[in-house]
């Protein structure tokens, strides 16, 4: 048996990639979102403005970042109902109870398994918190 790190042509047929407003997606080289199939990863998400900039405060920091998680899913047919697995990075622990009040009510009813860490910072240091996410959507095409 061989093992072959070149994909199949038919897997990246398959792949649909998401594209946001995000400055860093052509300098470091990645999609806000990739769906195969019926699973919808979406990158690291800092709370980028339109125009630049962040909220002030981690629980409008937050909120930005799940309404850019939302946007993201939304292109490929999906939304924070789908959302399975959700991970917050945030610079300190005292910001824990104010994003994941957000968290809690962006994802009503979704209940995923998620994970917050605290970490020493973040790609810009106004960024209090940055969030990545994971939904399975219906098996068939994207949106």
């Amino acid at each position: 048996m061989s093992v072959s790190n070149r994909p199949d042509p038919s897997d990246l047929e398959a792949r649909r990639r998401v594209s946001s407003a995000s400055p860093y997606e052509p300098s470091v080289g990645f999609s806000r979102a990739v769906r195969v199939g019926d699973r919808v990863l979406v990158s690291g998400t800092g709370p980028v403005l339109p125009g630049g900039g962040c909220p002030e405060g981690a629980g409008p920091q937050a909120r930005r970042c799940f309404e850019i998680v939302a946007a993201a899913l939304a292109e490929v047919g999906a939304s924070l109902a789908d959302v399975v697995r959700t991970r917050m990075f945030l610079t300190s622990a005292a910001d824990a109870e104010a994003v994941g009040a957000v968290h809690a009510e962006m994802l009503a009813g979704a209940y995923p398994a998620a994970t917050m860490v605290v970490v020493a910072g973040l790609l810009d240091p106004d960024w209090r918190v940055e969030v990545e996410a994971e939904a399975m959507v219906a098996p068939g095409p994207p949106s």
